[in-house]
């Protein structure tokens, strides 16, 4: 039998998760090391799952930032988010362990803005399309759910910030405070703060941030209005 409200998290040392460890909730939280539980192996996560019988398992490692690295060494990519991904989905549904899976708000395509959740889905970088990779696996399995997710660290990290870019950001411990009502559900919820421009959200904190814009003819391909509707959220954590 499964011990209720115990949750694996993989990447317990990640930027998020060092957050989490912070949040006093009902759940109980276990951060296993790559020498207990390696997303790359699935005899290492089907062992350990066995042995602890979480009720459920966070998903939240990953290869992330710098985003060229997903460029640059695309089966790195690959492996971490898409085949580690599959590798954790089998394992939990042999066990029948709720599998919750930290998506982003990069696979939508970024141009007309407030996706809902089953709008139609262009990733627009090449980490898009690995978390959509890992989101196809994680949609084969009932016993889920999907956070796209539009998050940053606090203090906000950059210097400058784009005043016609409009997104969901929401820090990491404004984030967690949600997630503890959200680990109960199924299916997907896009997950973020209001929409508004990158600069909007960065001045409020940092009145030195400098204006900057995006060209259409910019290289890095960052679209203009990759922001969410989050009525479905709202209706959750009200």
């Amino acid at each position: 039998m499964l011990k209720k409200n115990i949750i694996i998290v993989t990447g317990g040392s990640g930027r998020f998760a060092a957050s989490l460890k912070n949040t006093k909730s009902r759940y109980k939280f276990i951060y296993p090391n790559k020498k207990h539980l390696d997303i790359t192996k699935p005899d290492s996560i089907y062992k350990f799952l066995k042995k602890i019988k979480p009720e459920s398992l966070l998903h939240l490692a990953g290869l992330s930032r710098p985003m060229i690295q997903h460029d640059q060494n695309i089966s790195k990519s690959i492996n971490l988010n898409i085949i580690a991904t599959s590798n954790l989905v089998n394992a939990c549904s042999q066990l029948k362990i709720k599998l919750i899976y930290f998506s982003t708000s990069y696979v939508y395509p970024g141009k007309k803005g407030n996706y809902k959740e089953f709008d139609s889905l262009l990733p627009w970088n090449n980490y898009g399309w690995s978390k959509l990779g890992g989101e196809c696996a994680v949609q084969m399995y009932k016993n889920s759910l999907i956070l796209r997710v539009c998050m940053t660290e606090k203090p906000f990290i950059h210097k400058k910030a784009y005043a016609n870019v409009k997104l969901n950001f929401i820090f990491h411990d404004e984030l967690t405070k949600i997630l503890i009502k959200l680990l109960d559900k199924k299916g997907i919820i896009n997950v973020g703060g209001p929409a508004k421009t990158a600069y909007n959200f960065a001045k409020k904190y940092n009145s030195n941030i400098k204006k900057i814009y995006l060209k259409k003819t910019s290289k890095n391909n960052f679209p203009f209005n990759p922001f969410m509707n989050l009525s479905k959220l709202k209706k959750i954590i009200k």
